[in-house]
C-alpha cells in the first residue's frame, strides 16, 4: 500500500503528460548555453515577473546562497527573521560561501517588518559588519505558509533602496503566495532586486529553482554558480519539466490550499491539540505534547507527517494529496486519543 505523503510538497513525483513533455524537449549543452528548452525557460519566467534576467540552479538553497553572495562582501551582515530558511535550512551557507554574519529578527510567523529592520541596524562604525542585505521568506516555512501582504513588501523595498541595502526573497512557495493573494508575478518583480522560485514543490517539477534579477546581477550569478558546481549539460529535460508545471499546476494549488484549511479546521476541535497556527497556504502547523507518538500512530495508518520540534507537528499538502487521502487522514486524526 502506498503511503500517504505529508512530509512536504518536495516528495511530488512528475505526472506521464509531464513526463511526455520531458522527453519531447530540444536540449543542448547549457555550460556553452546551447540548451534552447533552458534559454527559453530562464526567458520565460524573467518575463513573467518584469525582471531583466534568470538562471536556472538545481535548488533553492543554491538561487538562495548564490544571491547572498551576489550582494555581500566578507564581512558583511544579513538581516532576516530567525525562522528564514536561508539560516535555518541551508547547511550554514551563509557563512560557508560568503563568510557574512546574520542579524536575526524575531517577526510575526516568519514576516519581518520595516520597524524590526530599522531598530536592528548598526550605526557606521569599524567595530560593526557592515549590513548589507535583507532578506524575506514568502511564504515563510516555519510560519506555517504565511504570506506577506504586497504593500508591506513595497514599504519594506522602499526603506532598503533609502538605506542602500540589497533587497532579495526567498520565493521557494511565492505561488502558493500570489495564489492566495490573488496578486501577480509582476506584482514581485518590481520590488525586489533578486528573487528565488522553486518549482520542485508546490508547482511540482522534479528538480528545479530559478534566480531572477537584473541582467548584471544575472551574469555574477552564473559565475558562482559554476564555482558552485550548479551549471548543467543537456538540463532541457528539467526546464520542460519546470515549463510544465508554469502552464499547469498553478492553478492546483487553490486545492492544495482548501484542503489544508479543512484539516486546520479539524485540528482546532481535536483535544489533543493544543494550538494551530493561522493557515493561509499549503502549510498546517500545529503543537501538541508528545508529536513523536502522533508521528508513529499516522505511520501505522500509511500516512507519513513530520514533528519539526519538540511539541510541533507539519503537515505540507500538495497536488498529489487529493480528497480521498484527505478524508483517510481526517478519519485517522478523528481516531487517535
Amino acid at each position: 500500500m502506498n503511503s500517504i505523503e505529508l512530509r512536504s510538497d518536495t516528495f511530488t513525483k512528475p505526472t506521464k503528460e509531464m513526463l511526455d513533455f520531458m522527453f519531447s524537449a530540444n536540449v543542448g549543452d547549457d555550460v556553452w548555453d546551447e540548451d534552447q528548452t533552458m534559454k527559453a525557460l530562464e526567458n520565460k519566467i524573467a518575463k513573467m515577473f518584469g525582471m531583466e534576467a534568470a538562471l536556472f540552479c538545481p535548488s533553492g538553497t543554491m538561487a538562495n546562497q548564490i544571491a547572498i553572495k551576489v550582494h555581500t562582501q566578507p564581512g558583511d551582515e544579513v538581516v532576516c527573521d530567525y525562522s528564514s530558511h536561508i539560516y535555518q535550512y541551508e547547511g550554514g551557507g551563509i557563512a560557508f560561501n560568503s563568510s557574512a554574519s546574520v542579524n536575526l529578527l524575531k517577526g510575526t510567523n516568519g514576516k519581518i517588518s520595516v520597524a524590526l529592520v530599522k531598530d536592528s541596524l548598526k550605526e557606521e562604525n569599524i567595530h560593526f559588519p557592515r549590513t548589507s542585505l535583507v532578506s524575506v521568506e514568502n511564504t515563510t516555512n516555519k510560519g506555517g505558509g504565511a504570506c506577506y501582504k504586497l504593500k508591506d513588501l513595497q514599504d519594506l523595498a522602499s526603506f532598503c533602496s533609502s538605506q542602500n541595502l540589497a533587497f532579495h526573497m526567498d520565493g521557494a512557495r511565492l505561488f502558493n503566495a500570489i495564489v492566495k493573494t490573488n496578486t501577480k508575478p509582476k506584482d514581485y518583480g518590481g520590488i525586489f532586486d533578486s528573487i528565488s522560485v522553486c518549482i520542485s514543490k508546490g508547482l511540482g517539477a522534479p528538480i528545479g529553482s530559478l534566480l531572477l534579477g537584473t541582467t548584471k546581477f544575472i551574469h555574477q550569478a552564473k559565475r558562482i554558480r559554476k564555482v558552485l558546481g550548479g551549471g548543467m549539460r543537456q538540463v532541457g529535460y528539467l526546464a520542460a519539466a519546470c515549463d510544465y508545471a508554469l502552464e499547469h499546476h498553478i492553478d492546483l494549488l487553490k486545492e492544495d490550499h482548501r484542503r489544508a484549511h479543512e484539516i486546520e479546521t479539524l485540528l482546532k476541535d481535536r483535544p489533543y491539540v493544543i494550538s494551530v497556527l493561522p493557515v493561509e497556504t499549503n502549510i498546517i502547523i500545529f503543537s501538541m505534547d508528545q508529536p513523536l507518538k502522533l508521528v508513529e500512530y499516522l505511520k501505522t495508518q500509511h500516512i507519513l507527517c513530520s514533528a519539526i520540534s519538540s511539541n510541533q507537528i507539519r503537515f505540507v499538502t500538495h497536488f498529489q494529496f487529493d480528497d480521498g487521502m484527505l478524508k483517510t487522514l481526517k478519519k485517522a486524526l478523528l481516531n487517535y486519543s
